[in-house]
């Protein structure tokens, strides 16, 4: 009610279409954003930054690279009749997060990542997608469809990473010592999205 009386347009609102409860509003630029309830933390803001959704072709490739290259886990794992949904995190080590396919799984999201400001990233998988050999995903930096830009990793060492990252296949939009901007890389996950490997405490005009 509030973000409606401020004139946010709302692409869903919390009681309409199969998935009760959340609400997807639109930005300026006409890019959802999920409204999802939490559970109560005091001294929590009253907005959270809690995930971003990405569509992926197959999961047997997207799975791999964010959690055996990037180091995610995957902790939520919903599979519906025509979709499925993966949630990664990054965790601290001795992390013990329950079997993601369990009601578990779903309640620790909302009461231990969510009220922590950990964010998760959504991976949706739109079933047969992974079968059709024509079929792509707009990454958003192509034309004439430029819009999404990219997510982001923190790492040690950025060139370490990018060497770790090229011998296990990954592809490169830009190398660390390549273009303006020196120092940091951009790889390619496998449905072609453009992820930055920043260096933690990066120093620079950018």
């Amino acid at each position: 009610a509030e973000l409606e009386a401020a004139g946010v347009k709302f692409k869903k609102k919390p009681d309409e279409g199969r998935m009760k409860g959340l609400a997807f509003v639109y930005d300026p630029d006409g890019y959802w954003v999920e409204i999802i309830e939490r559970a109560a933390l005091a001294g929590s803001p009253k907005y959270t930054f809690a995930q971003t959704m990405l569509r992926i072709k197959d999961p047997s490739k997207s799975i791999p690279f964010y959690t055996k290259q990037l180091g995610m886990t995957v902790v939520r794992e919903s599979v519906f009749s025509d979709f499925s949904l993966y949630f990664l995190a990054t965790l601290p080590e001795g992390s013990n997060p329950p079997d993601p396919t369990s009601d578990e799984a779903k309640l620790w999201v909302r009461t231990h990542l969510y009220p922590n400001c950990v964010p998760i990233l959504e991976l949706t998988h739109n079933h047969g997608t992974e079968n059709d050999p024509e079929f792509e995903h707009f990454n958003g930096n192509t034309e004439p469809r430029r819009g999404f830009g990219h997510i982001g990793y923190l790492v040690d060492d950025v060139y370490k990473a990018t060497e770790q990252l090229e011998a296990a296949g990954v592809a490169f939009q830009k190398k660390p010592d390549e273009g303006g901007m020196k120092g940091l890389a951009f790889a390619k996950d496998p449905d072609g999205y453009w992820i930055e490997i920043i260096k933690r405490g990066q120093e620079g005009k950018f």
